[in-house]
């Protein structure tokens, strides 16, 4: 009889069961007995008991139960005081105060899974119990010294289910799932004034009362009974999973991995269950098409060994494994954000150790003979970049600080970003405050993955908005960093790719167009375009990268009092980086100053307000890469110069086209002609990881660049994009140095002193930062050396001497006069040489002969 109504249960539980989650959690049955939680002699598990026989004992007694605790508890509970959950992108620490120790069902599960208490230790054993609950001893196996859960893999690794009292890197409970949270977190389920989603049915999230059982049910164990997230909101401890295809389902209530292709409407049915409460798509499917969650592109699958590890079905594709990738709910401790393997451990698997996200990224992102996927030459070895001579600061020990600084949101408001009000979304958005960049503490600086890309929102497409533009439901691009191929046909633009949809980053805005100014304030940009097909600068979100480069790379990141030759700014030597004095610099400059490219300032015109002396004013300009915007200056402005100067793809659209701060910066290209990573498409990765060059290069670029002395053309940066032969032999190609036809007739001035002097170096006359500059054509003037090398305005350097004339950081090696800027195309000899005393005052071919100031031996 008893068995028969045993029966009877559990199949009207089942029913609830189906009824509850769906056909796809059909295959989920409340069958304790043969699971791990069946503690009993007859038990499929490891840890049982050596003879007892009895199943719900272990937790439960109809007589004698632990007092004020449901349901019918046959144990005591720990007494312990945890160490619960933090981090700066919890909100719920800003709206509670601080996580409460957890309560409800959680506390009943940690009486096993803290390692305190002893698994056989219960309340009564055979209608027998005692005066002190928890002391009747049920005879184990398989148990950790003094019979409490055992270590697994480690105590200290993330593959343990003893949590011990330390709950920092296990998912958060007692947790207020409220609309406020939502509302101030920006990617949870918002629910309704019941707490109940969907909003009124509650279909999926809500607090359990009797006649309603929503999927995953809150507890009502905050203050005023406010419903909370428990152990029990995602786990019961009685469900198998029937299907064995899909692994240990770790007694979730819905899907542990993503069952169908996601979309960005929820479905409880196939969804993986962290997205019932996360709302990563926000309507707009970002997730969904994202590089990590679609099957058209996270389709490598993981390696057996690895796969066992974590508990995955054999062959998991990644798009299946979807959150878990990267997050584990009870990760290695040390680690923050529930990163799966997230510390700095030598160890596989991680033991304990220091936070080091870098290496949740490495997973996947590193050489094939360490990845835990199927090879792919789609997935970039970022690892590998990062392992480089030169590299940016990504590990610990190469932050000054020597420990992780990266954390996001928080509870401030610094001028720029407020993630004080009630509906910030700081966290969702990955922004961090100035301080953390390094404002007022430069040991504070630093480089994390997400700090250029949001691994919620990168798409594999070529644009940020997509393909079409404003949708991410077509078929994916061939890769998704930006469009650049050396061929003709197109305009290549600086227009942010979609492994950086969704960063943040800053805009710039100036209150004067010369160089000696920095921006007077900085727009912010930040979110995700959801449907907007919108590409401009003026966009509420990133659409360039240089504005997630210029959010560290400017004062919005660090303090900057402009004053030169050496400021405050941050310092090269850090391990890894540049050491100090490589060109001259000890201090790195600020790009935000440097990339501007004041409109005004486009084309081949005279102004007043660039930053040189007034004496030099006529036919000067600002000069720049185009990084922020187009220079204006076609050909035909320049004096009829030939576009050939530049290789492919520079020379299509010359002075209308823009670029990355990436075409130049990232892995050592060993081709002459091209700034392509080596091995192309899904070679070298794109971007500014690392490099064996200094400065991240993509190629050498120091006092001899130019120099025939160089392996031909091969080793210099600059010569992967400007012809090679039109500045180094006498090409007899047209440039912007030509000689002024009704003036000694020397064509090209450029071919011309390569023939006469048979060596060239770029930085004789070019400005040792070619960012941007206060002259046109980035050419230093000697006769007007000003604040940007801690002098007056018009003074004149290198005076009655031959050697060449270094100041950090603009002059590298300069000899370059000039006494009048000329239109490009139409230079005179009179227009070089010194301006007068205290130099020696003569022109062209005199000044560079006279025995005070030649250019005969220069180096």
């Amino acid at each position: 009889m008893v068995a028969n109504i045993r029966g009877v249960l559990i199949t009207a539980w089942a029913v609830v069961a189906v009824v509850a989650a769906g056909a796809a959690c059909a295959a989920l049955v409340p069958d304790v007995r043969n699971t791990k939680h069946n503690l009993s002699a007859g038990g499929a598990g490891t840890v049982k008991a050596v003879s007892e026989t009895q199943v719900c004992v272990f937790c439960h007694t109809p007589h004698a139960a632990t007092s004020g605790v449901t349901p019918l508890w046959n144990r005591a509970l720990s007494n312990a005081t945890y160490s619960v959950y933090t981090s700066s992108s919890l909100d719920a620490n800003a709206i509670q105060g601080s996580l409460d120790q957890p309560g409800g069902s959680s506390k009943l599960c940690l009486s096993c899974h803290d390692g305190t208490l002893a698994i056989g230790n219960v309340n009564v054993l055979g209608g027998q119990g005692s005066s002190t609950p928890g002391t009747v001893s049920i005879p184990m196996t398989g148990t950790g010294t003094g019979g409490v859960m055992p270590g697994g893999t480690g105590a200290s690794t993330g593959f343990t289910r003893n949590l011990g009292v330390d709950l920092t890197n296990d998912h958060p409970i007692s947790v207020n799932f409220t609309s406020t949270l939502a509302t101030r977190d920006g990617e949870l389920r918002a629910v309704d004034a019941n707490q109940k989603w969907p909003a009124g049915s509650g279909s999926v999230i809500g607090v359990r009362v009797s006649g309603y059982r929503p999927s995953l049910p809150l507890e009502g164990t905050g203050a005023g009974g406010v419903g909370q997230v428990q152990c029990g909101t995602c786990h019961d401890p009685h469900l198998r999973e029937t299907d064995t295809t899909r692994g240990n389902h770790k007694f979730l209530r819905l899907n542990r991995f993503q069952q169908a292709v996601p979309s960005n409407t929820h479905d409880v049915v196939n969804d993986i269950i962290c997205l019932s409460c996360h709302d990563k798509n926000q309507g707009s499917g970002t997730w969904a098409y994202s590089a990590h969650a679609n099957p058209l592109v996270a389709t490598p699958t993981y390696l057996a060994t690895p796969a066992a590890q974590r508990d995955f079905p054999a062959n998991l594709p990644v798009w299946k494994a979807a959150c878990l990738n990267c997050h584990d709910t009870h990760t290695v401790p040390g680690s923050r954000r529930l990163l799966r393997e997230g510390t700095d451990s030598g160890t596989n698997p991680k033991s304990g150790g220091n936070s080091a996200l870098e290496q949740t990224c490495y997973q996947c992102h590193t050489d094939t003979a360490s990845s835990v996927i199927t090879p792919s030459t789609t997935v970039p070895n970022i690892r590998g970049d990062f392992l480089l001579l030169r590299r940016m600061p990504i590990t610990s020990s190469d932050q000054p600080a020597g420990s992780e600084v990266h954390d996001i949101g928080g509870n401030f408001s610094d001028g720029f970003i407020d993630c004080a009000t009630a509906a910030n979304r700081c966290g969702a958005d990955s922004l961090e405050s100035r301080s953390k960049l390094g404002v007022g503490n430069l040991s504070n600086r630093h480089a994390e993955c997400t700090d250029c890309h949001n691994p919620h929102r990168v798409v594999k497409f070529r644009s940020l908005v997509g393909n079409p533009a404003g949708t991410l439901s077509g078929a994916p691009d061939a890769a998704g960093t930006h469009a650049h191929t050396d061929a003709a046909g197109y305009t290549h633009t600086n227009i942010a790719s979609g492994v950086l949809r969704g960063a943040w980053g800053v805009e710039p805005i100036y209150g004067s167009a010369s160089f000696g100014s920095l921006p007077t304030s900085y727009l912010v940009k930040r979110g995700d375009p959801g449907t907007n097909a919108d590409t401009s600068v003026t966009a509420t979100y990133v659409t360039r990268e240089y504005q997630i480069c210029l959010k560290c790379h400017s004062d919005y990141g660090y303090s900057d009092n402009n004053t030169y030759p050496a400021g405050n700014r941050p310092i090269l030597g850090y391990p890894g980086g540049t050491p100090s004095s490589t060109n001259n610099l000890t201090q790195y400059t600020n790009q935000a100053k440097e990339f501007q490219a004041p409109f005004a300032h486009q084309g081949e015109v005279t102004t007043a307000d660039s930053g040189a002396a007034a004496a030099y004013s006529t036919n000067n300009h600002r000069s720049w890469h185009p990084v922020m915007d187009i220079t204006g200056r076609t050909p035909a402005v320049r004096g009829g110069l030939s576009a050939n100067n530049w290789l492919l793809p520079w020379r299509n659209a010359v002075g209308a086209q823009t670029m990355y701060c990436s075409d130049c910066h990232g892995s050592n290209v060993t081709s002459s002609t091209s700034v392509i990573p080596d091995g192309g498409e899904n070679g070298n990765p794109w971007g500014p990881h690392g490099s064996n060059n200094n400065f991240l290069l993509k190629g050498l670029w120091y006092k001899s660049t130019l120099s025939s002395e160089l392996v031909s053309n091969t080793a210099g940066v600059c010569f992967k994009c400007h012809n090679y032969a039109t500045y180094a032999t006498d090409s007899g190609q047209r440039t912007g140095f030509f000689n002024d036809p009704g003036d000694r007739g020397r064509s090209d001035l450029h071919s011309y002193h390569a023939n006469k002097i048979g060596r060239m170096r770029c930085n004789w006359c070019h400005v040792a930062v070619p960012h941007g500059w206060k002259n046109k054509a980035l050419l230093v003037n000697l006769n007007d050396v000003g604040p940007e090398g801690g002098l007056a305005a018009g003074t004149q350097v290198r005076n009655n001497t031959t050697a060449t004339y270094n100041r950090e950081p603009y002059y590298m090696n300069a000899v370059l006069k000039i006494r009048n800027f000329a239109p490009s195309g139409l230079w005179k000899e009179a227009d070089c040489g010194s301006k007068g005393a205290p130099g020696n005052g003569a022109s062209g071919k005199n000044w560079m002969r006279d025995s005070n100031e030649n250019c005969t031996g220069l180096p």
